[in-house]
Formats: C-alpha cells, sequence, structure tokens
C-alpha cells in the first residue's frame, strides 16, 4: 500500500480533514473521524467499518504499520508532521492519528428486532453530550450490553470525542435511533423488554432491591443531563429504579449512573427471566 508523505497544507486529498471541525458537514456526506492511535487501530481492525484514510505522524504510522501494510482496500494513507496535523485540522491532534470512516447504515426502529436480540439494550433519552455519551458506550460494552438506542436529541455516537472516550466502544456496540419517541418505548416491550428506567424520584425502588428479579431481557432508559428521563417517557416504564446517593448530593452523572447500573445489572443471577 503507498504511503503519501504530505507537506502542503492545500493538497486536495486532505479535503475530509479540513472539514473535521465541521461535524455537521462530516456527518451529511456519510463520514466520520477516529482520533488517536488506539481509536484508529480499533476502526482499522472493525471488519464492518470501512476507513477512507489514515493521516498520521510517523511515530503514530509506525505504530499502525501491522495494521495497514498488505491491506486489499483502496485505503490512502498520509504521513506528515505533528505540527501538519493541527494546522491542518486546527486542533491538536491527539496522539499523532486521524482517520475518516464512511458511517454505516443507520438502523431505526423499522429494524429494531435486528438490534435487541440480547439480554440488555441500553437506551437514551436526550442525551447530549459527546463525553456523557462515549462513557455511556463504554459501559455498555464492559457490562456486556448487547445494543444501544438512542432517542431523537442524542449526541452522535460518531463524533470523535464520543468515539475518543468510549476507546472505540461505539464502532463496536450495534446501535440505532428511535424515530417515534417515547412511543417507541412500547415496541421493545413488545419485543419482550422489560423496560427500566433510572430517575431521582424518591418514590421509584432502590436499584439494589429489583434488579435481581427483574426480568430479562431488560431495556435500561438514561435521561438527558440535569433534568433525567422525561415524564412521558417515564410513565410507559415498567420499572423506575434509582440509586441512593447522600443526602447532601444532588444527583450522580449520567455516565456514573450507566456504571453503577449495568454493574449491578451484569451480576445479578444468570437465571433471572420472565
Amino acid at each position: 500500500m503507498p504511503i503519501v508523505h504530505i507537506d502542503q497544507l492545500d493538497d486536495p486529498r486532505l479535503e475530509d480533514y479540513r472539514n473535521v471541525p465541521d461535524p455537521v458537514l462530516l456527518r451529511k456526506r456519510g463520514l466520520f473521524v477516529a482520533e488517536s492511535r488506539f481509536v484508529v487501530r480499533e476502526l482499522l481492525s472493525h471488519q464492518c467499518l470501512n476507513t477512507r484514510s489514515v493521516l498520521a505522524t510517523p511515530a503514530a504510522y509506525d505504530s499502525l504499520r501491522d495494521l495497514l501494510t498488505d491491506r486489499a482496500d483502496n485505503l490512502a494513507v498520509y504521513v506528515a508532521s505533528h505540527q501538519f496535523l493541527q494546522n491542518i485540522v486546527g486542533f491538536n491532534v491527539h496522539r499523532g492519528c486521524l482517520a475518516i470512516g464512511e458511517r454505516p447504515a443507520p438502523v431505526t426502529d423499522r429494524t429494531l428486532p435486528a438490534l435487541t436480540t440480547g439480554r440488555l439494550v441500553v437506551v437514551l433519552e436526550r442525551v447530549s453530550n459527546p463525553d456523557n455519551v462515549g462513557s455511556i458506550f463504554r459501559n455498555a460494552a464492559a457490562f456486556g450490553a448487547n445494543g444501544v438506542l438512542l432517542s431523537p436529541g442524542c449526541g452522535d455516537p460518531l463524533y470523535r470525542k464520543a468515539i475518543r472516550t468510549s476507546l472505540g466502544a461505539t464502532l463496536r456496540i450495534p446501535y440505532g435511533e428511535v424515530d417515534d419517541w417515547p412511543e417507541g418505548l412500547t415496541r421493545l416491550q413488545e419485543l419482550g423488554f422489560a423496560t427500566m428506567g433510572m430517575t431521582l424520584d424518591p418514590d421509584a425502588v432502590e436499584l439494589n432491591a429489583v434488579v435481581a428479579d427483574a426480568p430479562t431481557p431488560i431495556a435500561l432508559l438514561f435521561g438527558t443531563e440535569g433534568t433525567g428521563l422525561s415524564d412521558e417517557a417515564a410513565a410507559l416504564l415498567d420499572y423506575r429504579v434509582r440509586i441512593p446517593i447522600a443526602d447532601n448530593v444532588d444527583s450522580l452523572n449520567v455516565a456514573t449512573a450507566s456504571g453503577i447500573a449495568l454493574y449491578s445489572l451484569s451480576i445479578r443471577p444468570s437465571g433471572s427471566s420472565r
């Protein structure tokens, strides 16, 4: 595979990278950007995602050489200085490596059954912060969730910061968008899922009191930062649960709450079912 050394900022082959600061434009073009050596390795290793090109410093290229040599596809590999990378994208590039990937076909509620074939699915309602989205995907991967479903208004799992925060989990965990919200929750119930939503409501059941006996499969819901689940979504839940915390603490970050809840579900008796 030819390696191209680049030293001209106006090189037309780098057009995708000049658009990196504009995630909306990248998304419209069906592209996303991966940043850091670890995440780019994840992308290059993923058989179901197509990598269009890689832009790396010489040191970063050397660390990826085992995945870049002898590839049969048309992947373009560009090598340039770290300062050049920073100049082309307008920010300091984490670990000297970027890659442009092609977005997979979206999964919507019309193809929900293909995503909801396991024991546990995470559902996010208007969780918009990319750090939170990435962290929740990372937790979902760590504790064995089979997929993530997103309501309208959620952050993009393939935004570069979300991918980086997730350590590439947003590239591995299947996810889809539920167009009809919150009515789409009833579709999960029709597929056999018990819907369990995390809430700050003091009248909700404590998490550790319900996880052992809750039926399988479970759709575990988390609401937007600050206000949590909407009243409309909460009204459709089978279980409303909370994590008990100290009286002098207002709430947990949604990503932290997801880690606690997913861990609790991961260690419950394997025979738990309907």
